[in-house]
């Protein structure tokens, strides 16, 4: 054993989003993998508290615990998690001495998007790392005098690869940047080469949790800004594609549009709501189709999706919106990128010519770039953690 590290994300808050889950798993399993002790932290306010039929209840009652225990449990880490609710009121997991021993002792608190901030345990700390898996928006909010969500940590972890060098928008707050890729644990992601006739798909929020922003007079927006664009791509490649969509009723003309133009709407909840539902979705699917949200794109930051990272572990090719990712991870083969229309239906096209050389560039892809062994390695010599 290595030595002891604690992760802290928001598991319990988002208890029906396979997806986010595995953001955290990805790090959690990771981490143990390369044979550190980890503990992994949540918290929960009570107006989060919902049950199976999203009404407000007790903790003990709650999807949100019911959900977190079920993945703690599943994947190993019973013994070695804590949803902290109401601020300390009370510890689902290790008790509030267990977590602040494990934290004393660890080599770092690795805080995704500064979601921690219980100042009992994080006092306690001897190294808290911030890390960012949402660039932009906290950078922007920071220099517009918003919110500074970087506040009182003492490093900083971005996964928009692009900050800090020429030509990338999002301002470094005058801190220092590590970058790094979003980790796949790939034993748990195996590949699963298809066929070309599965549907080309992706599992999005329309617009997400965050506004748009105007920042030094250029404004940067979310999905919706730019998705809208390729609304033609079914009619024009004669493909199948199907989201499974997180969308508000307030856009209903939106997911008209979409179903106008061919695409294939399901619920995100339905098919992809828990870590295992949202790996069959994917690894069912012949590729994703990947749009980014408008602030990556507009800003040149260098974001990769860690939901692309799971399809090409899958053996699934990614058709990429290009978010200024030349010269940071091998393209053409198995990870093709596009700006516009016509370069996506371009990238269709040469899928279908040749899809099993694609299905396997892209697992090869997911090995030598997105690897938790070497991404986190690389992580922790960048932190100076031996």
């Amino acid at each position: 054993m290595k030595g002891a590290v604690t992760i802290a994300g928001s598991l319990a808050q988002k208890p029906m989003q396979g997806g986010h889950t595995w953001v955290l798993l990805q790090y959690l399993l990771g981490f143990r993998r390369l044979g550190w002790n980890v503990l992994f932290l949540d918290e929960l306010a009570p107006e989060m508290c919902i049950d199976d039929r999203g009404k407000p209840c007790q903790p003990e009652k709650s999807l949100n615990l019911k959900v977190f225990r079920s993945v703690m449990e599943h994947f190993g880490f019973q013994d070695d998690c804590c949803l902290i609710y109401n601020g300390g009121e009370k510890y689902f997991g290790r008790s509030q001495a267990q977590i602040i021993q494990q934290v004393s002792e660890s080599a770092f608190v690795l805080n995704v998007m500064g979601y921690l901030d219980n100042e009992n345990i994080l006092d306690k700390a001897s190294r808290l790392v911030f890390l960012d898996i949402d660039p932009g928006f906290g950078q922007m909010w920071a220099e517009l005098g918003l919110g500074n969500v970087f506040a009182g940590h003492d490093d900083y972890v971005t996964i928009g690869e692009r900050i800090g060098t020429k030509g990338c928008r999002i301002p470094t707050c005058g801190l220092k940047w590590i970058t790094t890729p979003q980790p796949v644990v790939l034993e748990h992601w195996p590949a699963r080469i298809g066929q070309f006739t599965q549907p080309i798909s992706s599992i999005v929020s329309w617009r997400g949790a965050y506004g748009p922003l105007t920042f030094r007079n250029r404004s940067y927006g979310l999905r919706v800004h730019e998705f809208r664009k390729f609304l033609d791509l079914p009619g024009r490649t004669g493909q199948p594609f199907q989201l499974a969509l997180h969308i508000h009723p307030d856009d209903s003309a939106d997911l008209q549009a979409l179903k106008r133009h061919g695409w294939n709407i399901l619920d995100p909840v339905q098919v992809a709501g828990d870590p295992y539902s949202y790996r069959i979705f994917i690894q069912n699917s012949a590729a994703e189709f990947m749009i980014a949200k408008n602030i990556y794109v507009e800003s040149r930051s260098g974001w990769f999706s860690d939901r692309s990272i799971c399809y090409l572990a899958s053996g699934k090719p990614v058709l990429a919106q290009d978010t200024s990712l030349n010269g940071l991870l091998p393209v053409g083969e198995g990870l093709l990128l596009f700006e516009n229309l016509e370069e996506a239906v371009e990238g269709v096209e040469a899928l279908r010519m040749d899809y099993v050389r694609h299905a396997r560039a892209a697992r090869a892809v997911a090995e030598e770039c997105f690897d938790s062994d070497k991404v986190l390695d690389r992580l922790l010599k960048k932190l100076g953690v031996v």
